[in-house]
């Protein structure tokens, strides 16, 4: 049993989905400690740094390696052993396992057995980053890793690069720097957060726009350690002036139809536009004649 912690009662049959610390060891919940001295078997991402973590709590248990390259043929066997009966524990190196971490296909074996799955929280490297990014927390975006392959990345970010709140990304240290330069060309100079090293020794927070985020990186002579990278959200487009480009347009397209009289044309679009004939007739009359004196 690790230390300080009271008899607990026996734990129940099912899985366990434990979150660990993202950097220092003291970020563990009491709970997660005494699920981890209990159960059977512990599935960990890298028994080597899981049981190091034990050790810094003094638990001794069983581990089974269960990562991205076995995940597939464990969580069958694991599967298998849940449905006998057996409490295992499924943790990740850092933070929460299934959230870009192996332990969805586990999960996902054990609810099809019918087997209980239980979660034991604890900290998320993306919700530690937003509570101190100093950006809109209210609603957000959590991307995790962006996809590897560049055309899928850039893909990827032209398809977020409307969304209105703020964008959380997990990035690695060796791929951020033109990670970031992407999002600035796809995103526009955006506010962001650069969180490395959260809650170890050399954490560091680097704030501004993303072109001064890539100043500072590019001083740097390396960039080490788990990076998570926070970007704001698209700023809302004035409804007002967007119906207004919206409604010249349709004008001017609809000018340059010489079978269309200016009457029917704006009969049409004082539907389309939920506006009055005269509104849109005299919009057009103006839009007209600004085009015949650019042509003279």
């Amino acid at each position: 049993m690790p230390l300080n912690l009271p008899t607990p009662e026996p734990l129940a049959p099912g899985l366990y989905v434990v979150t660990t610390p993202i950097g220092n060891r003291s970020d563990i919940t009491m709970r997660a400690l005494s699920v981890l001295a209990q159960v059977e078997l512990i599935a960990a991402e890298d028994t080597r740094h899981t049981r190091r973590l034990l050790a810094a709590h003094g638990i001794e248990n069983q581990l089974i390696s269960y990562h991205e390259h076995n995940e597939v043929q464990r969580a069958e066997m694991l599967a298998e052993r849940l449905s006998q009966g057996a409490a295992i524990a499924v943790v990740s190196n850092a933070g929460t396992p299934t959230v870009s971490d192996p332990g969805y296909r586990l999960v996902c074996a054990a609810v099809a057995r019918g087997v209980p799955v239980y979660p034991i929280p604890g900290v998320s490297a993306a919700v530690t980053a937003l509570s101190v990014s100093g950006l809109p927390s209210d609603q957000f975006t959590f991307v995790g890793f962006p996809a590897r392959k560049k055309n899928r990345r850039a893909e990827q970010l032209k398809a977020l690069a409307q969304v209105p709140h703020t964008l959380i990304f997990y990035q690695s240290p060796q791929r951020l720097l033109e990670f970031v330069e992407e999002v600035k060309e796809i995103f526009g100079d955006r506010a962001a957060v650069l969180a490395r090293e959260m809650t170890k020794v050399h954490e560091e927070f680097i704030r501004g726009a993303l072109s001064e985020l890539l100043r500072a990186l590019k001083q740097k002579n390396a960039i080490k350690g788990e990076c998570t990278l926070l970007v704001a959200g698209a700023s809302p487009a004035d409804p007002d002036a967007m119906e207004e480009e919206d409604l010249d347009q349709a004008i001017l397209t609809g000018l340059g139809d010489e079978e269309l009289s200016l009457k029917d044309l704006s009969k049409n679009l004082a539907q389309r536009f939920n506006l009055g004939r005269k509104q849109i007739y005299d919009r057009a009359l103006m839009l007209q004649k600004s085009a015949s004196k650019s042509e003279s």
